[in-house]
C-alpha cells in the first residue's frame, strides 16, 4: 500500500468516527436499571460456594489446620489427593501466587505441567464460580490437566455483583469465571470434561473456617 493510499484510508476512518461521535453526542444515556435483589445464600457464602462448585463437577479441599500451606499443598499435589501418576509432578505456578502458597515441586511450562497452581481473585457463592484474573497467566489456568486454585480468606462473595463491584477499582484486562472443570456438549449433546481447559478443578480456601472440604480425597 502506498503512502498516499494509507493517508486517504486514515482520513476516511477519522471522518467516519467523527460522524459516529457527533450522532451519539446528544443521545440521552440509559439509566442504570438498579441492582438485582438477590438474597444472600443460606449457610454462609463459603458453604454455598462449595455446594455449587461441587455440583458443577469441581472439587474443594481444606488444608490441615496449623500446617504451613505450601507444605500441605506439596503433599496434596504429589500424594493421593490428586492421583497424579508422577511421584514428583511438575507444576506451573501463576505469577500472583506468593512464595508461602507455592508447592516444593519441580516447575514446568504450563503446556507440560501435571498441574497448574493459581490464586483466585475471589469466589462467588450464587454461581459456584472462581474469579480468576488474566494478569496471573491464563496459560497456567487453562493448559495443565488439573488446576488447583487458592481462594483468599474473606474473598468468597455471596453474589457476583458484589465481587465485581469490589474489583472495579483495579479491573484487569480480562476476568475468567470458572465454575468447575472445563465442559463441552457441542458434539451430540454429550458432556465431555477437559475439552477447553482443565479436566479437574480444585478450590482450596486459605483458611479452612466454614469450609467443609467436600470433593477432596
Amino acid at each position: 500500500m502506498s503512502t498516499g493510499e494509507a493517508s486517504r484510508r486514515e482520513q476516511a476512518r477519522r471522518r467516519i468516527l467523527s460522524r459516529v461521535a457527533a450522532a451519539t453526542a446528544q443521545r440521552p444515556k440509559t439509566p442504570h436499571p438498579g441492582f438485582l435483589e438477590t438474597p444472600e445464600p443460606a449457610g454462609g457464602p463459603e458453604a454455598a460456594f462449595a455446594a455449587r462448585f461441587v455440583a458443577s463437577g469441581g472439587e474443594v479441599a481444606a488444608p490441615d489446620p496449623g500446617r504451613p500451606l505450601g507444605e500441605w499443598l506439596t503433599e496434596f499435589v504429589a500424594g493421593p489427593g490428586l492421583g497424579l501418576e508422577s511421584e514428583r509432578p511438575g507444576v506451573a505456578v501463576g505469577a500472583e501466587v506468593p512464595p508461602e502458597l507455592r508447592p516444593d515441586l519441580p516447575v514446568s511450562p504450563p503446556d507440560r505441567a501435571d498441574a497448574g497452581i493459581c490464586r483466585a481473585w475471589a469466589a462467588v457463592a450464587e454461581t459456584g464460580s472462581l474469579v480468576l484474573e488474566s494478569t496471573g497467566g491464563r496459560a497456567v489456568q487453562l493448559l495443565p490437566p488439573v488446576l488447583v486454585a487458592w481462594v483468599p480468606v474473606g474473598r468468597v462473595y455471596g453474589r457476583l455483583e458484589d465481587a465485581l463491584l469490589d474489583l472495579a477499582s483495579d479491573l484487569p484486562a480480562a476476568v475468567g469465571l470458572h465454575s468447575g472443570p472445563s465442559k463441552s456438549a457441542d458434539i451430540g449433546r454429550t458432556v465431555v470434561t477437559g475439552v477447553h481447559g482443565p479436566g479437574r478443578c480444585v478450590a482450596v480456601l486459605e483458611g479452612a473456617d466454614g469450609w467443609d472440604g467436600r470433593g477432596s480425597s
